[in-house]
């Protein structure tokens, strides 16, 4: 165990500061990933939105087999692009049959296209960088809106759409999703050259505007087979700089997390603003604590919702009168923003993809009566007050996921963390903190490689810890925030 008495000196050390003191905390520019990041090109781009329009429509429930026009010939060519890029990418499509039902108005084959790009030294554990390939034209917004009425998601949305006349409309796509489409093809190129520690997936989604779906399904079936993602980055509209009243700006981009302080999407939010820092400091990465725009959702949710680490990276300039029309063209959109917008995820992708494995923090209650086990250690650290022991309260259910963390010798805060696989790039931990409502991290130490540190003096109810890995070559994992889930429901019977 290591020690610190002293937390005014830490208090006092900024990030830079901390940097300096030992080099396996330096944010240094990764060769690697500053040669991938140059190498994302405007004109592969260009040429990929491009096509993707050339089909005409990418509606879910458009023509599977025809071979120039609608979702079959779009899917098709995805697929054999992912296989010309390299013979080291494993492409493959996950087929479900879906049911009629909502927007899908028929019985449907929906495919998700996927190339994967093995690790070396962690296989097991998967980054993600994702977009929706299907497209949509909802048809005509009504001449006149209703009174009160105000501009939605989409724009002049209609009360009412034919779901089954509108698959066949004209449906370009050319932002949405071309553009996140183009994005994820053209790192599925340019990566697959290099080698990674970890595995990187890039997938194409389908049937994303008919309820998120294919995101839907290969989130469940992941983690039904237990896979390891570590990270989503999904890409949905990353191609306008210019809103439809005139607002402009290619200087920035938005990533939507979710609404949970210091969430796991939080912090791939904070990692991806971390990344562009370095790699791309042109680019202002606005980190948003929201899950999505208001009332909106994306690919990045169901995997939320299976307790993945996932974000949304999104342009905050939409031109909603062309989103889900014929209008969505490759004229309307800025092929170097989305570039640009390549490059953030060309950025983080690697810098995490070369990383040590994110800590685990996590003990797991395991009996009605609170006793808890952290892997035959003592739940002293992490553990919660034995439940009152009444006929009249409901304990809450278990298991339940508790950080290992704990106040000390009363006042001391004691963070530990479990040792992660044999991982010959770890050089060791740094322990981060902030103030709870501060929005990012402000102070870190390099505690070495040791799985348990006391900050001495330090309250852990006005303070917010986190630890992270650090490797040899100074790359950084995620942070794992020690937060407690919220206390359970209980409810008391009475006798009247």
């Amino acid at each position: 165990m290591k020690s610190i008495g002293l937390f005014l000196c830490a208090l006092m050390m900024t990030p830079a500061m901390a940097a300096a003191a030992d080099p396996a905390v330096e944010g240094a520019i990764r060769p690697q990933v500053q040669k991938i990041v140059e190498e994302i090109s405007a004109e592969r781009i260009h040429d990929t939105v491009a096509k993707l329009v050339s089909f005409g429509t990418r509606n879910t429930l458009s023509a599977q087999d025809d071979p120039e026009h609608g979702v079959g010939a779009a899917r098709k060519w995805i697929f054999a692009e992912f296989q010309s890029y390299s013979p080291r990418l494993q492409v493959r499509y996950d087929h479900w049959r879906v049911k009629k039902t909502g927007r899908i108005f028929k019985d449907a084959d929906l495919y998700n296209v996927i190339a994967v790009l093995p690790g070396k030294t962690m296989p097991e554990v998967e980054v993600v960088v994702s977009a929706h390939y299907d497209s949509i034209n909802i048809g005509k917004a009504p001449a006149q809106p209703a009174k009160g009425a105000s501009d939605n998601a989409v724009g002049e949305r209609p009360l009412k759409v034919d779901w089954a006349k509108s698959a066949e409309l004209p449906a370009p796509g050319a932002c949405d999703d071309g553009s996140g489409i183009a994005a994820v093809m053209e790192l599925a190129r340019v990566m697959s050259r290099y080698e990674f520690s970890k595995t990187l997936v890039f997938i194409a989604f389908a049937g994303e505007e008919q309820g998120l779906v294919g995101s839907t399904l290969e989130a469940a079936k992941a983690k039904q087979d237990g896979t390891a993602i570590e990270a989503v980055l999904n890409n949905d509209i990353i191609g306008t700089d210019v809103t439809g009243n005139g607002r402009t700006g290619n200087s920035e981009v938005n990533v939507y997390s979710d609404d949970q302080a210091d969430s796991r999407p939080q912090e791939l939010a904070r990692y991806v603003e971390w990344a562009g820092a370095r790699y791309l400091p042109s680019l202002k990465v606005n980190v948003q604590f929201a899950q999505d725009r208001l009332g909106r959702g994306g690919d990045q949710t169901p995997f939320q919702q299976q307790g993945f680490s996932a974000v949304r990276i999104t342009t905050p300039n939409e031109i909603y009168a062309n989103q889900h029309h014929e209008t969505d063209t490759l004229e309307n959109m800025s092929v170097p923003y989305t570039t640009r917008v390549a490059r953030l995820n060309a950025a983080a992708a690697a810098a995490l993809a070369m990383a040590p494995r994110t800590p685990d923090i996590s003990i797991t209650a395991k009996t009605s009566s609170g006793s808890e086990t952290d892997g035959g250690k003592s739940a002293a650290a992490g553990a919660t007050a034995k439940p009152a022991e009444t006929a009249a309260a409901t304990p809450p259910a278990l298991p339940r996921k508790l950080p290992m963390i704990s106040r000390g010798k009363g006042y001391d805060a004691v963070l530990r963390w479990h040792a992660a696989a044999a991982d010959a790039n770890l050089k060791g931990y740094a322990v981060v903190m902030k103030p709870t409502a501060a929005p990012a991290w402000e102070q870190e130490i390099f505690v070495g490689k040791v799985t348990e540190f006391t900050l001495e003096g330090v309250s852990i109810d006005s303070t917010r810890f986190g630890v992270k890995a650090i490797g040899n070559d100074g790359t950084e994992s995620l942070v794992a925030a020690y937060v407690y889930p919220p206390r359970a429901k209980v409810e008391y019977k009475t006798e009247q």
